[in-house]
């Protein structure tokens, strides 16, 4: 029979995701859930102790006849079972990260537990695209692209608009599309990139260098911009080397002001745990609702460039 401590694990095995703050390692992160889930788990109530059946001694009175001692059978506790003999029921739990966040970005994390490790690859296989928002600041150049490094170069930036901005971004975005299209190993004419492009299985083969299917500008007030990037098999480091490029294509230079991750896949900001909700009974309600909500990839992401939501993918079904 299994214990209510087991129970609670098997709902717990499963995705997940969690925000990730900058300044904190991603491996902070996970050994808190870790502990969290621990304590959780064995907190759960305890069974009752099994009864053994031991016999236990008796004298007669003294005013019998001295006939030796009696033994008489009695029901008592085990007590080699006892949680202060074993310790706790769960000393271990392996919670497993999919695409790491470095520790000066933010956003997204997913996380696996138990069996979800596998659901984790298999996800990650369907080639899944992430959502990333940049700021990025003109006029400065940093040695390691973030506006926290040592500053190597300073530059005017009025001449730069939006309009020649956007111009940039297209121009970068158009390279982009002829690498995915490059990096697919796929015939282009053929009725099997058709159909991928459809299904939004159009991707790289394996390993391949960073992508970015989508770029589109959502804040532009000189010195400050702010972009909306989606991208495949990217880094941090890669995305704040690509604001600073921004930069020297637009006759100026530009450091990264932050990474913000906000979407991995089917996980969202709106899924993500914030640090006080990385508790099991938390966890257990956000793979619950993960279960709940979870589709056929193929259907849920039709395009790689951007994650449709629920109302256009039922239009799309629909249709």
């Amino acid at each position: 029979m299994a214990t209510p401590a087991i129970r609670m694990f098997r709902r717990l095995e499963g995705l997940f995701c969690v925000y990730k703050p900058s300044g904190v390692h991603w491996k902070l992160v996970r050994d808190s859930i870790e502990i969290n889930l621990l304590k959780g788990l064995n907190a759960t109530p305890l069974q009752p102790l099994p009864q053994g059946v031991r016999f236990l001694a008796h004298r007669g009175s003294e005013t019998e006849a001295p006939k030796g001692l009696t033994l008489s059978a009695a029901s008592v506790p085990v007590l080699s079972k006892h949680p202060l003999v074993t310790g706790p029921e769960f000393q271990n739990i392996r919670v497993g990260v999919g695409h790491r966040l470095d520790a000066f970005s933010s956003g997204v994390l997913v996380l696996a537990v138990g069996n979800g490790n596998k659901a984790l690859n298999d996800l990650y296989r369907t080639r899944v695209t992430r959502e990333y928002t940049l700021e990025g600041e003109f006029g400065t150049a940093t040695d390691d692209f973030s506006h926290k490094g040592r500053v190597i170069e300073r530059s005017t930036y009025g001449h730069i608009t939006q309009d020649k901005l956007d111009r940039v971004l297209a121009m970068l975005e158009g390279v982009n599309q002829k690498a995915l299209l490059m990096y697919s190993n796929v015939d282009m004419r053929s009725q099997e990139a058709y159909e991928m492009a459809v299904h939004g299985l159009l991707g790289p083969d394996g390993k391949s260098q960073p992508i970015l299917t989508g770029l589109r500008c959502v804040h532009f007030q000189p010195p400050n911009f702010t972009l909306e990037v989606q991208c495949l098999n990217e880094t941090q480091k890669y995305l704040r080397k690509f604001v600073h490029e921004i930069g020297l294509e637009l006759r100026s230079t530009a450091a990264c002001k932050g990474v913000r991750r906000t979407r991995d896949g089917p996980f969202t900001l709106q899924n993500a745990l914030i640090h006080h909700q990385w508790t099991a009974s938390d966890v257990v309600q956000a793979i619950g609702q993960y279960h709940s909500k979870k589709k056929d990839p193929h259907t849920q992401i039709k395009n790689p460039a951007f994650q449709p939501t629920e109302g256009s993918t039922t239009t799309t079904k629909q249709q």
